[in-house]
């Protein structure tokens, strides 16, 4: 057995998935280099006061990104149409979705990665800054910092005989003002971890645009949210009922006048008893309706002058903002040729990775590598886990395969083991997600199992150690916590897991009743 060795790998991203992929791909040797579009490691762990831009309402085009591709050319000057030097940078390198309360709500013992311990002392449950923080030390301690392009955007990648060439832009201010470098580079292989948070989903509702267009500044998706003073004495709807929709109306619900949640129903609705009192759930939204004879006559500080019709036939008005959250598009802009903007789910060929639904990636082995080329490697597309970890997990893996110390199995078995996957759990959103019962230990356990069965075959004496004991029982408390929080009131047994109100406090700021 002969495995490829790779020399040069770019890995883009630098949150946790880019930092761990950077760290273990240095540590076997291999000549590196990331990019990473804004000033700072940390991805959605990191905190910009500024608001991410809004999106087109609704949704473009998954392959359009959350910014503007542009043609292989160099600015010496900014554009003529992003002449304001903040316009210009959040433009280049949109803010990310980090909002000022955010915490985590596996425990870090279960995020713990193989290559960094937590500071002692670190509690289960941390604000934002704890996290980036670690993935900053991660970053500094392993050699990622000082192999890393910051303010470099990456505008293309693509395969030229057994080159992959990448097209960057970076930033550059001085006293004389700021501008564009553009630069062309080459690589034996890419690990994409751009992450799952960057182009915001906007539903098609009858009526959205009319809304935005009308009042741009009181129609926004949730991830240019960043402290609650923005929503004080408004009636606010929010839409979705995930993570970020209850975070919100926790933060801003005592300053609010009235906070509406709309849900369809969805299984992986947060329940309505983890609400706070005051803020009301409704049914999902049908259409915006919009009063043109009153916007005419109407202040800013008005109400919007229309109504919301819900699917149970109810009507809102006076909404003075909404808030979309409604979870993001899977886009790589950077990889325009592997997507398909036309093509549905269900007709994707074998080379696509992104369909015109934008809900999952297509093509990969084990998430991670593209099965027509596997020198093209994600690193964080699986969710419902302990992230830290399980991109810690890939990251070793697409190391030690890029090294030459584990091999990828031939084509035709990866499209067997794809085509029983799509076939076991169907395409769209869920099929990323490792929420079934072990399927996040099983899923390691693949990837540990592959790593040490070709150590053993190429006479490597590396194993890769899976989960710990100590990991086993933290993700455990974890899962008992979360699974009793979210169960309803009269069908919990027994008695509450003692990491429970830790974990109650993280997600809602209440006390278990």
């Amino acid at each position: 057995m002969v495995a490829r060795k790779y020399k040069k790998v770019v890995v883009i991203g630098a949150g946790i998935s880019g930092v761990s992929a950077a760290a273990h791909l240095i540590k076997n040797g291999l000549d590196t280099v990331l990019f990473e579009r804004s000033s700072a490691a940390g991805g959605v762990w990191h905190f910009d006061e500024r608001s991410a831009l809004e999106p087109q309402y609704p949704n473009a085009k998954p392959s359009f990104g959350d910014y503007v591709v542009r043609p292989a050319q160099s600015y010496s000057t900014p554009p003529p149409e992003l002449e304001d030097q903040e316009d210009f940078e959040t433009a280049h390198a949109p803010p990310g979705p980090s909002y000022w309360g955010l915490k985590n709500n596996i425990s870090t013992r279960a995020m713990k990665t193989s290559i960094q311990e937590w500071p002692e002392g670190t509690k289960d449950y941390v604000k934002r800054q704890v996290l980036e923080e670690y993935i900053q030390a991660i970053s500094n301690d392993h050699g990622v910092a000082a192999i890393t392009q910051y303010n470099t955007r990456v505008e293309e990648v693509r395969k030229q005989g057994n080159e992959w060439v990448v097209r960057t832009t970076t930033l550059q201010k001085s006293d004389a003002g700021f501008h564009l470098w553009e630069r062309r580079w080459v690589f034996d292989a890419v690990v994409v971890a751009s992450g799952h948070y960057n182009m915001p989903h906007v539903p098609a509702w009858p009526g959205i645009g009319d809304w935005k267009a009308a009042r741009p500044k009181d129609v926004w998706h949730s991830k240019r949210y960043r402290k609650p003073d923005e929503l004080r004495g408004k009636n606010v709807l929010v839409i979705g009922a995930g993570v970020s929709s209850n975070d919100i109306i926790k933060e801003s619900v005592a300053i609010a006048n009235k906070i509406y949640q709309s849900a369809r129903g969805g299984a992986l609705d947060i329940p309505v008893s983890l609400l706070p009192e005051k803020a009301s759930r409704v049914a999902g939204v049908v259409s915006f309706n919009l009063d043109h004879d009153k916007l005419a006559t109407a202040k800013e500080t008005d109400p919007i002058p229309g109504t919301i019709t819900l699917t149970d036939g109810q009507v809102l008005s006076d909404i003075h903002t909404v808030v979309i959250a409604t979870g993001y598009v899977t886009s790589y802009p950077f990889l325009p040729h592997l997507h398909n903007d036309d093509l549905p789910a269900a007709e994707a060929d074998e080379y696509v990775l992104v369909t015109k639904e934008g809900e999952q990636v297509h093509n990969l082995h084990k998430d991670i590598f593209y099965i027509k080329d596997p020198s093209l490697a994600f690193v964080g597309v699986p969710y419902h886990v302990a992230t830290f970890s399980v991109f810690d997990f890939q990251a070793q893996i697409v190391a030690r395969v890029f090294s030459g110390k584990a091999e990828v199995p031939p084509e035709e078995e990866l499209r067997t083991e794809y085509k029983a996957r799509v076939e076991k759990k169907s395409l769209g959103r869920s099929f990323h997600s490792l929420k079934e019962d072990n399927g996040e230990i099983n899923y390691v356990k693949d990837l540990v199992e592959w790593a040490n069965r070709d150590a053993l075959k190429l006479g490597i004496d590396d194993p890769m150690v899976g989960h710990t004991e100590q990991w086993h029982q933290a993700f455990n408390e974890s899962k008992e916590a979360l699974r009793w929080m979210l169960s309803p009131k009269d069908k919990r047994i027994g008695t509450p897991p003692a990491s429970l109100q830790a974990l109650l406090d993280a997600f809602t700021g209440v006390s278990e009743k």
